[in-house]
């Protein structure tokens, strides 16, 4: 184990900014091609709840709410080098000479009695979500879903902690843990690299479930294809909230430039699809997009 964290102590420092082979006994849900009701924007809620620092608690239309929370310590940039495919006028367009606001996120959504949490961040490498949720009033035992858009480190660092003699542990001892199977076999079997990324998935091997994109999951949550920044990326959709994944890693230049990619994009014109795909389809169905690089507080419309 002390290997695989310092495998990951390598990749980490490469993917801030922003794997197990046998998959008989992996749980898939049924497909269906129901698509969540989107008829009502987000409204806020008490601001009590919103006090909490670093976070920011919305209410969707079908009576969940999501609370944004940062993960990151401090303020974040994304610096200029990280877009490669933007001419320097264009950047320099943004008078951002600084860098480029930005976050790494998780998204907490509590419907039914239910938490369920969108990635689980950036963990033993400055994350602050175990922080964030106790001050909410959230123990991680009582996370029963955990909706995962990608295997990035900022994205499935957060599952686990370092325990006795050098081994991982579990953190969301009682969670679901939901992954795509395009993402979970490309990590397996084709990504280097990837020591973390199997040592996670082997330790949530029993409470692991591959789905497919346009499978629904657990409370109407929709799988939808967002590939190009990994090959299984996912984008989830949730009533009026649609979480994005890192679909963008610098909005101010990509919300009016999609086609702009990110140097961590592996499949830079899947990407950019991806992007403006999913970008229209918000704007065409009036919703409220959550993203785990978006400037705080983590929500656009």
């Amino acid at each position: 184990m002390k290997k695989a964290f310092a495998s990951l102590f390598a990749v980490a420092l490469a993917l801030t900014v922003a794997g197990c082979s046998d998959t008989k006994t992996l749980k898939e849900p049924a497909k269906t091609s129901a698509v969540p009701e989107t008829t009502k924007k987000a409204e806020p809620v008490a601001e009590t709840v919103e006090a909490v620092d670093g976070t920011k608690t919305v209410s969707l239309a079908n009576g969940a709410k999501v609370t944004w929370i940062q993960d990151n310590m401090g303020e974040k940039r994304m610096q200029r080098e990280l877009f490669s495919d933007a001419s320097d006028s264009l950047y320099e367009s943004l008078n951002l000479p600084s860098g480029i606001p930005a976050s790494v996120s998780t998204f907490l959504v509590q419907v039914d009695g239910e938490y369920i949490l969108f990635d689980a961040g950036l963990g033993t490498f400055g994350g602050q979500l175990m922080k964030r949720l106790a001050a909410l009033g959230v123990n991680p035992d009582s996370i029963g879903l955990v909706y995962l858009t990608h295997f990035h480190v900022d994205h499935i660092a957060g599952l686990v902690k370092p325990g006795a003699a050098g081994k991982l542990e579990k953190i969301f001892n009682n969670a679901a843990i939901y992954a795509g199977k395009v993402e979970y076999d490309a990590w397996m079997n084709d990504i280097p690299k990837n020591d973390l990324q199997k040592n996670v998935m082997e330790l949530y091997r029993d409470s692991l479930h591959l789905f497919a994109f346009g499978d629904t999951l657990p409370h109407g949550v929709l799988a939808m294809d967002a590939v190009g920044h990994t090959p299984g990326h996912t984008a989830f959709q949730m009533a009026n909230l649609l979480v994005v994944g890192d679909l963008m890693h610098g909005y101010a230049l990509q919300k009016d430039h999609p086609e702009i990619n990110s140097n961590y994009d592996m499949d830079k014109e899947k990407s950019a699809e991806s992007r403006k795909r999913l970008m229209q389809y918000a704007r065409d169905n009036n919703l409220l997009m959550a993203g785990m690089h978006l400037p705080p507080p983590g929500f656009v419309e």
